[in-house]
């Protein structure tokens, strides 16, 4: 059981995440354990613990200490039984709206899980949505020999660095974020993507624990800016995701056997380097329930 004890978090750059230490995730956490995790999650934005045993149980009990487990967002569309990862292997994952296989591994010609092989451009998790994903947690149970790295962007930073006089055309502006199912490829949004999962969000957002401002698009799923001709729009939003995505911004983990990774989807994007298809990788996530950001 825990007892309270102080936790340990060591710094993993300059732009942000912590390796969190002292602390067995498997234990029913003391109120006192979780208030500390959640001031360090603000202060650091990404959490690493490494070397963790967790069962589905045990993943989704402490991710429970952080509000409403999340429930996979999946849309009836063409998309989703083809792409999304219906067939996930484990029943207890299966069975589970809350819990995701995030996998390139196939049996017998079907995904067990999600997303697949190769690298993914960065995104927030389900900013698609009309109330994104709050936070998500994700346990590495098989990984790649080469490869499979997690991205992560402080999108705080990312808004405080802007020019003055970027940040003043974005007050007050909405993005359109749309998901197909896609890793690096964008929405052509001359056809018709009614069907498509998509939600209008502030371009800039406020946090609404740090009260911190903070940049909420990403290169994937975000797909034009209101109130500008398309050309502008997509001028703009490249300038962004190109100045989100420097290195000053950026942690890049990679991967050990019984890591479990938490991270604020309300002021991170996240994407993912290449890995061989030959190479097998598992990862469990969930996620907590989110609201509506606002400007």
């Amino acid at each position: 059981m825990d007892t309270s004890t102080e936790l340990t978090a060591t710094p993993l750059s300059d732009a942000l995440g912590a390796e969190v230490s002292g602390v067995d995730l498997s234990d029913e956490l003391s109120s006192e354990t979780v208030e500390q995790i959640s001031d360090l999650w603000h202060q650091y934005q990404v959490l690493v613990f490494h070397d963790q045993d967790l069962t589905t149980e045990d993943q989704r009990r402490f991710a429970s200490n952080f509000g409403k487990l999340g429930k996979r967002k999946r849309e009836n569309t063409k998309f989703a039984k083809s792409k999304y990862g219906l067939y996930e292997g484990d029943p207890a994952i299966r069975e589970d709206p809350n819990l995701v296989l995030v996998s390139n591994i196939t049996v017998d010609g079907k995904p067990i899980g999600s997303f697949a092989e190769e690298d993914m451009w960065f995104h927030i998790d389900s900013g698609y949505a009309a109330r994104p994903y709050k936070y998500t947690l994700l346990y590495a149970i098989k990984l790649p020999t080469e490869g499979g790295n997690t991205l992560f962007a402080n999108m705080y930073r990312a808004y405080e660095t802007l020019p003055q006089d970027l940040k003043d055309k974005l007050t007050g502006r909405k993005a359109l974020h749309i998901h197909e199912y896609k890793r690096r490829e964008k929405v052509d949004l001359s056809a018709d993507f009614s069907k498509s999962p998509h939600a209008f969000h502030p371009v800039v957002t406020t946090h609404p624990e740090t009260g911190l401002k903070s940049l909420f698009v990403d290169r994937l799923m975000t797909a034009r800016l209101e109130g500008f001709a398309p050309e502008e729009s997509t001028r703009i939003l490249e300038q962004l995701f190109d100045h989100a995505e420097r290195p000053e911004n950026i942690y890049e983990h990679v991967w050990r056997y019984g890591d479990l990774i938490m991270w604020d989807n309300r002021c991170v994007t996240h994407g993912r380097t290449y890995f061989p298809k030959d190479q097998e990788r598992i990862l469990r996530r969930c996620t907590i329930e989110g609201q509506p950001p606002f400007a």
